[in-house]
């Protein structure tokens, strides 16, 4: 009989680590063998990260973009485990780090872990393909929780990469990340993104393909964290059978060329 894939979760006192942490344990394929947080974080079963690395087959990894890089180097200089990564908000330092250690050890790395919003981004490649640029805006639309640090979020920006693709253009260079005072005509190809922070709001995301005549809506609602967790355990489980890489949940869902 297999034995349980051994779980660590890194930004253990989130909201999203304790959900994890939960799901692992009502889960028999699954092993809970350490929790872990900031450097300074103590009690409530939490041990380092060195010591959680030592014996993990694969660390779930809600936490900062600056904790989760720092993991990943960590992780890559003792040669594993497997990582799964739900943090945004990344600096480009931060991305060359997760890159340099997936040369090391297998990283799944996703700004969503939902099947929903990763259908969601095909549907919008697809359409920003079909639809004319020069008739046809394009917005972002995003709402998270009160507490949520980064915006736009991951999955905001998954949704502008995957429109951008869908034009053959650059989103560095298309993108419109907030707009305030006189700010002129909206110029046709760009793409905007809007915000909102408020309450308990889990995450609402939807693209707005605006004509003059016609105004074409792709969404995604979540209701419960539960989804975003089960979709990162699906990922450790992928992650933990897989060479050295760095991956997203296109590579784990089939979606990608590369799978």
């Amino acid at each position: 009989m297999p034995q349980p894939l051994k779980i660590a979760v890194a930004g253990a006192l989130g909201r999203m680590g304790r959900t994890v942490a939960d799901m692992v344990g009502a889960d028999p394929d699954l092993t809970l063998v350490a929790r872990f947080d900031r450097p300074d974080a103590a009690g409530d079963g939490l041990v380092s990260q060195a010591e959680a690395l030592a014996a993990c087959d694969v660390v779930v990894d809600f936490s900062t973009a600056a904790a989760s890089a720092d993991l990943a180097a960590a992780a890559a200089a003792r040669g594993g485990p497997a990582l799964v990564i739900g943090s945004t908000g990344f600096r480009d330092a931060q991305l060359a780090a997760i890159a340099r250690a997936a040369q090391k050890v297998a990283i799944v790395s996703a700004g969503n872990f939902a099947l929903g919003v990763n259908v969601l981004l095909g549907l919008v490649r697809q359409a920003a393909a079909t639809l004319p640029a020069d008739s046809f805006d394009i917005e972002v639309l995003e709402a998270h929780h009160a507490r949520k640090i980064d915006a736009p979020s991951g999955t905001a920006l998954m949704l502008g990469e995957a429109a951008a693709e869908g034009r053959g253009a650059d989103l560095q260079k298309v993108a419109k990340r907030g707009r305030d005072g006189i700010t002129g005509a909206r110029p046709r190809g760009e793409i905007g993104f809007a915000a909102i922070r408020g309450g308990g709001l889990v995450g609402e995301h939807a693209v707005i393909f605006a004509g003059e005549e016609e105004i074409l809506t792709l969404a995604h609602s979540a209701r419960d964290r539960g989804l975003f967790a089960r979709g990162a355990l699906a990922a450790a489980r992928w992650a933990s059978k897989q060479p050295p890489g760095q991956y997203d949940m296109q590579d784990v869902l089939g979606f990608s060329k590369k799978a």
